[in-house]
């Protein structure tokens, strides 16, 4: 009796199991794994709402705050993070979607602007490097995505008329007619009453792509990365949270059927978050399926 007790439980197990499968494959959603699963795919949407993403698997990442360096952040804002991704055996697609009730994309002061970030191990091994951006000797790759970047590539204009709409502005010395029939001269000129800018600092100001690709070894190693991968993102508002696609190359070693290791990071300026304080992850494995994975799980 007992054991026709047990024999029935695992049915039920199997059924409604089952049941969530069949459920998910006829909503046309990928399953919820308890890693990062790479999938293959020819294309790799830019567009954090194109339908290639639906079906892709969802990793629901946990955050946790950044409370191990100066300056903490020790009230926790964002809950999780949902993680797709897709490769096309060169460039791999990260989609990440989090809910954020207020859109914070317009720099100002005491204003913090929304952004994410994904890490990976600069060579894949056994030994990964710590997780808070790494350590001496065992560097991470990050790749961060900012919503006011976003907001300039999206067309809005870097300037003082357009973040501040109510401000009048008597003359800019580069917008002299004089200067107009001399580009040359007009972009010397601005570099003059942009001085971060002429220093090399390209963090404001006009942008051509919404991230920014950095190499760390631990808290406070933070630098541009010398050789960029050509990484590009694209992030979406849909009125209560973010979808942001980041794109950049496969990282070294990472081979279909290999895992390795990513970690995520989220940023709500409406919650004063921005440089260290921020809401993390610890690392999450990260697996890539083989060619022909992707058809195997459709069915």
């Amino acid at each position: 009796m007992l054991r026709a007790k047990r024999l029935l439980i695992l049915m039920l197990i199997f059924i409604l199991s089952s049941g969530v499968l069949i459920l998910s494959c006829r909503s046309g959603e990928g399953p919820i794994t308890a890693e990062v699963v790479i999938m293959p795919s020819t294309n790799l949407p830019l567009d954090p709402s194109d339908p290639l993403w639906k079906a892709a698997p969802k990793h629901l990442a946990k955050l946790i705050p950044q409370d191990l360096v100066e300056p903490r952040l020790m009230k926790a804002s964002t809950q999780e993070v949902q993680v797709k991704a897709l490769s096309n055996g060169a460039n791999v697609a990260f989609r990440l979607e989090w809910i954020d009730e207020v859109k914070n994309d317009l720099p100002g002061p005491a204003k913090f602007i929304d952004g994410c970030a994904i890490q990976i191990p600069s060579k894949v091994a056994a030994n990964v490097p710590d997780p808070q951006m790494g350590q001496a000797g065992q560097s991470v790759e990050i790749t961060f995505w900012r919503a006011d970047w976003q907001a300039i590539i999206n067309g809005r204009k870097d300037s003082i008329k357009e973040l501040y709409p109510n401000a009048t502005v008597d003359h800019y010395p580069f917008e002299a007619k004089p200067l107009e029939k001399d580009p040359a001269a007009q972009s010397e000129m601005a570099k003059r009453y942009s001085p971060a800018r002429a220093l090399g600092n390209g963090r404001e100001g006009p942008r051509d792509s919404a991230v920014e690709e950095l190499i760390a070894e631990g808290p406070g190693s933070l630098s541009k990365m010398p050789n960029p991968t050509g990484a590009k993102g694209n992030g979406l508002y849909s009125g209560k949270g973010w979808s942001v696609v980041i794109l950049r190359s496969l990282p070294t070693d990472l081979n279909p059927n290999t895992r390795s290791q990513i970690a995520f990071a989220i940023w709500e300026g409406g919650h004063g978050e921005v440089g260290a304080r921020k809401m993390r992850t610890g690392w999450v494995p990260l697996l890539m399926k083989a060619e022909g994975e992707l058809s195997k799980n459709a069915h």
